[in-house]
């Protein structure tokens, strides 16, 4: 196994980069910020911008819980991987990353400012300062899981083949605002949610009213149920089903929510 480090000092846009890396050096597996990441597929392991504070994001990146540590390791293990490449802002950090994942110390350290230009690490720096934001290198399917309302944004990018006759490579990644962003905490009322998705309800075709609306908050999502009355002489499970639809994708459009799941009942007929 072959270990690679990208090292630069914190928003200078290692995560915006890593896949393109990732891809140019055929390595299977990239560590970012606590994650372990393969494609476009989040395996193991707690994303460190879902921490508190800044000193809670720290340890997560470094592995300082044993089970994080362990459970990252153990897929490690698993996979048994050829290449391996370690996010850093440090080649001391990359080097204890490796080291609590018992993994061999890094073949080849790859600077930030060797892979982008001045003044695309100046543009990174700005974004994280005035916007709070921070890339992930796994596409928005799979971040909005466990970051559920932290303005995700998808990023889509087409690496060049390896070679002439290879064509173009989709590279996608997602954009958030931790928890501990600068810029300070929000949240969205349940009330929000319950009126965003009553009158996305009651927009789609054959609802005649939304009676009720049940909003369940959890950590990974949004459970919403609907109780509607529906126009009399519409097919029911069609009605029901496009509702349901529309319920889901302008919650998720207006909020950045994960909704988990849309439970929509008819209790009523309605004519006219």
């Amino acid at each position: 196994m072959e270990v690679y480090a990208l090292v630069g000092a914190a928003g200078t846009g290692k995560s915006h980069h890593a896949q393109l890396v990732a891809y140019e050096h055929n390595i299977d597996l990239i560590i970012d910020d606590g994650l372990l990441i393969q494609e476009s597929k989040i395996l193991a392991g707690q994303s460190a911008k879902r921490e508190e504070t800044k000193i809670g994001a720290v340890k997560r990146a470094l592995f300082t819980d044993a089970d994080h540590a362990y459970e990252v390791r153990a897929k490690i293990r698993e996979l048994d991987p050829t290449g391996v490449l370690i996010l850093g802002t440090s080649d001391e950090m990359v080097r204890h990353i490796a080291k609590i994942l018992e993994l061999p110390e890094p073949k080849q350290y790859i600077r930030i400012d060797q892979i982008a230009s001045p003044g695309e690490i100046r543009r990174a720096r700005r974004i994280r300062l005035e916007q709070g934001k921070h890339v992930i290198p796994a596409p928005t399917l799979e971040v909005k899981k466990t970051f559920s309302g932290y303005m995700i944004d998808p990023l889509r990018l087409f690496a060049r083949g390896r070679s002439r006759n290879e064509a173009p490579v989709l590279i996608e990644k997602s954009v958030v605002r931790p928890t501990f962003s600068s810029l300070g905490r929000f949240t969205i009322e349940d009330m929000v949610v319950m009126t965003i998705a009553a009158k996305a309800c009651k927009q789609s075709k054959g609802i005649a009213k939304v009676t009720r609306v049940r909003v369940e908050t959890t950590h990974d999502g949004v459970v919403i149920d609907l109780e509607t009355s529906v126009l009399y002489g519409q097919r029911l499970e069609d009605v029901l089903r496009q509702a349901q639809r529309q319920v889901k994708e302008v919650v998720e459009y207006m909020t950045a929510l994960n909704v988990l799941e849309v439970n929509v009942v008819a209790r009523h007929l309605s004519v006219g």
